[in-house]
Formats: structure tokens, sequence, C-alpha cells
């Protein structure tokens, strides 16, 4: 009898081992678009070595070493970019990080089942709207002639306003942070609603019995319950930092603002379609990317500390 038990427990678990075999197979898409997209293409690098020059190809390109690392570290117009583009993501950082939380706290405590789908509809929406439309939003709005600020202006003042803040070096930053807000504050909430439906419903019981108010629940059970949440999306954000948004920037960049408004990835743009300089935008790239990375591990080293980390 007890051979019989064993017997069934190995064919069980052979069955169960087969079974975990085929599922296996389902990562094997992502696992090759991971390699073919993301492994790969990090030969690439080398261009940055080089005096790369599409006629050689990245092998019959000459070596340079750190050629254009020197030209960059030299070079004014990429540390202005360099300032720049980490001005405008701790702006958003500081600013649009916490947004999403603050909507999807207050999208929680709605109990109108039609109010708060209505708000959550109005607030999704502008994300599946490319930059370009938002762009022509933006500038509309902010038109001296005919604006939603020269409106407002009309109404109270009774005269035209002739500002056009598109324009003003010091309020471009601003201008990218508060419509980067409006266009992904409501897609960015859905993974903190996500993570509050998967809150205990015995928690806020047995705070209420405990006199907790809306308040209470939602500062002591609802926040800290999805603070794991948070802190893994401030360490990629964080790790993302030295990157932008080219499409917004692009869309709304003009002559008039650089110094404040060119970032990176537009100076990149410029260097390497507009003027041909690739290993020199290759090195300014694998810069970037080693800041990032640099980054990302000070976060989550730091994270540690409240008990909270990628890895």
């Amino acid at each position: 009898m007890i051979i019989g038990q064993k017997h069934r427990v190995k064919k069980t678990s052979n069955y169960l081992y087969s079974q975990q075999n085929i599922l296996y197979l389902f990562i094997l898409p992502g696992l090759v678009i991971l390699i073919l997209f993301h492994y790969l293409p990090i030969y690439g690098v080398t261009i940055a070595f080089k005096n790369f020059n599409p006629i050689f190809g990245i092998m019959g390109s000459e070596w340079v070493g750190l050629k254009y690392f020197q030209r960059l570290w030299s070079s004014m117009f990429f540390w202005r970019v360099f300032k720049n583009t980490l001005v405008i993501n701790l702006m958003q950082l500081i600013c649009g990080f916490p947004a999403p939380i603050i909507l999807a706290l207050s999208l929680n405590e709605i109990r109108k089942t039609i109010f708060k789908r209505t708000v959550q509809t109005i607030t999704y929406l502008p994300h599946f709207l490319s930059w370009v439309i938002v762009g022509g939003f933006v500038v509309n709005i902010l038109s001296p002639s005919q604006g939603l600020i020269t409106i407002i202006s009309r109404l109270f003042t009774g005269e035209k306003s002739d500002l056009f803040l598109l324009i003003e070096p010091d309020a471009f930053p601003w201008i990218l942070v508060f419509s980067s807000i409006w266009q992904s504050v409501g897609w960015g909430s859905i993974i903190y609603i996500a993570a509050i439906s998967g809150i205990n419903p015995q928690i806020y019981e047995a705070s209420i019995i405990d006199g907790a108010n809306r308040w209470h629940q939602m500062w002591y059970v609802t926040l800290p319950s999805i603070m794991p949440t948070i802190f893994v999306l401030l360490i990629l954000r964080i790790g993302g930092i030295m990157g932008s948004n080219f499409e917004q920037i692009y869309v709304l960049l003009n002559s008039n603002v650089y110094s404040t408004g060119d970032v990176i990835s537009t100076y990149v743009f410029r260097e390497g379609l507009g003027k041909g300089n690739y290993s020199y935008t290759s090195a300014i790239g694998l810069f970037q990317s080693v800041i990032g990375f640099v980054l990302m591990m000070i976060a989550n080293r730091t994270s540690k500390r409240f008990g909270r980390s990628l890895w």
C-alpha cells in the first residue's frame, strides 16, 4: 500500500512538472523579443568609442576610444541640456509623481459609482491623445490672441493680454510639467487603484470598530497598504530621471526657450539625425544610461532602509 502511494505521488509530481514545462512556453515570445530588441542592440554601444562611418559599418569604423566622451564633457551645450533635463524631470517628479496617487485615493473615497466611472473616463482620455494633439491644445489655450488666458484677462481687466507663455523661458518648464500631469495622471492612477482594490476589507472593518473615520482609514490603512507599489514606481521613476518625453518637448519647443527647455533627447535628435554625429550622440546616450542606472541603484539602496526595494 505504501509503495502504491509513493507511485501515485511520483506520477502526480511528474504530471505537474510536465504541465509547468508547457507553461514556460508562454514566456518564450517575450524572451525572444527581449533578446532581439534589448540585448542584441547593446553591441551598438561600441559606436560611442569609434569614429562611426555608415559606409564601413560598426566593425570597419576606426576606434577612437574616449574621444567623443571628452568632447561631451567639454561641451557647453551638453551641460546646458543636461541641467535642463535634470531640472525638468525633478519638477515632474515632485509635482507629477504624487498626482496619480492623490487621484487614486480620491476616487477610492467616491461612493457614487456613476460619478466615479465618469471621472475615471475623463481623466483616462488624455492618455490616448498624441502629443501633437495635446500640443495643439496647449498652444491654443496659451495663445495671446484667442487663448484662455486672453479670455480671462479680457473678462477681469477688459484689456487683451499680450503674454505668450510658450516663449517665456521661465514659464516653459512649468508648462511641460502641468501638461504632462494632465495627460498622464488618469492612466498613472490605474495601478494605484488596482493596489487599493487588493486591500483586505476586514482591515477597514477593524479600523471602523476602533473608531476610525474616512480620513483615518485613508491615511492609516489605504496609504500604508499601497506603499510597496509607491516605492517600486518611485524607484523606476528615479531611474528614468535622465530621460524625457521627446514628443512632448519637441512639439512645444521653440528657439526662444532653448535656455530652459532644450533637453538631452532634443539635443541628440539635432546632433544625430540633423548633423549625422552618430558617435557623439551614442556617447551621450551611453552617459545618460549610466547616470540613470546609478541613480536607480542609489534609490533602491535608500529605499531598503524603509523596508522596500526592487531587489
